[in-house]
């Protein structure tokens, strides 16, 4: 007999890319669930309890590492990230969040299929590259201490201040990350609330320091 279909939820904000992703899947897993946001990811994920959930990182509502920190070690399911970034801060991110791997958006359906697979199974599964940046980052013996400061900012939020950082207007960084300025506002006051800090200028020092530019 051959094995079950792993069952999996499909989180990405994009329509399209979910319909292409589920083309090259095809029939070889069992797609139970899709979501575009984080709160639509924590509910599917909490209803259909899969073998494997696909998590993009960037989402409306705080990104993956947001559905991590609220369903990682709550449910059955194991985490494979799949993006178009390649960035170290967010492979790292996500792994730290809970992610059993992280591969990138130019994986073949059947490499995609084989991820999901050693994932399920409970392997750590990374992109060739991508696997040097956790090994370098849990490996150094000079790796940073978990920033409990760092750890409440959500991933839009850092996205957010790594442009504040570099010294974007709101207008640019709405036009950069696809949002609107009220948006951008929001989050900067999110940010400043959460930091304890006044202005700008004191957020682009605070993200100097931990080398986010």
């Amino acid at each position: 007999m051959s094995e079950p279909r792993k069952k999996v939820v499909l989180v990405d904000d994009h329509q399209m890319f979910r319909t292409g992703v589920k083309a090259e899947l095809g029939d070889r897993v069992e797609i139970v669930g899709e979501a575009g946001d984080v709160d639509e990811a924590v509910a599917v994920i909490r209803e259909t309890a899969p073998d494997v959930v696909l998590l993009d990182v960037h989402l409306p509502g705080g990104g993956g590492i947001e559905v991590l920190r609220r369903l990682h070690g709550n449910v059955p399911s194991r985490f494979l990230a799949l993006s178009v970034s390649d960035a170290a801060e967010d492979v790292i991110g996500v792994v730290r969040g809970g992610a059993r791997g992280y591969v990138t958006k130019t994986i073949s359906g059947p490499e995609l299929t084989d991820a999901i697979g050693r994932v399920a199974e409970g392997d750590a599964v990374f992109s060739p590259r991508l696997a040097g940046f956790v090994l370098d980052a849990f490996a150094a013996t000079d790796a940073p201490a978990v920033d409990p400061e760092l750890d409440q900012i959500t991933q839009r939020e850092r996205d957010v201040l790594r442009l504040i950082a570099r010294g974007y207007a709101y207008k640019e960084i709405a036009k950069e990350l696809y949002i609107s300025v009220k948006t951008v506002e929001t989050h900067v006051s999110s940010v400043l609330r959460k930091l304890q800090l006044s202005n700008r200028h004191e957020l682009s020092r605070w993200a100097a320091a931990r080398r986010l530019v």
